[in-house]
């Protein structure tokens, strides 16, 4: 097959997006995780009856609770979003050409 003195090869792969947006999303993340697990350690602390960590929030037990909860929540949102930044990065690049194009595979 003869190959025309336009074709570029490099325009069938898309340019990948930058990754300085998802780097720091993912670092923003795991800081959030980190926060996540020690706001829901010192609540958990405050629950077994060792000194309260944060003052007069979490002295009562109901106090200590919210922020073990809160904590965990935390943590959640910072793992997942964690996740969600590094599947992104390792995502492969595919070629921008019509599927129906592609080679079959049965």
């Amino acid at each position: 097959m003869k190959i025309s003195d336009g074709f570029d090869a490099r325009r069938l792969r898309p340019k990948g997006p930058s990754n300085w947006r998802l780097r720091l999303g993912v670092a923003f993340a795991a800081l959030l995780a980190l926060f996540g697990l020690l706001l829901s350690l010192a609540g958990a602390a405050a629950l077994l009856g060792h000194s309260p960590a944060l003052g007069e929030l979490n002295t009562s037990p109901g106090g200590a609770a919210l922020l073990l909860a809160g904590g965990l929540l935390i943590l959640w949102l910072g793992i997942w979003w964690w996740r969600r930044c590094r599947r992104r990065m390792h995502q492969p690049l595919s070629l921008n050409i019509a599927s129906h194009l592609m080679k079959k595979h049965d």
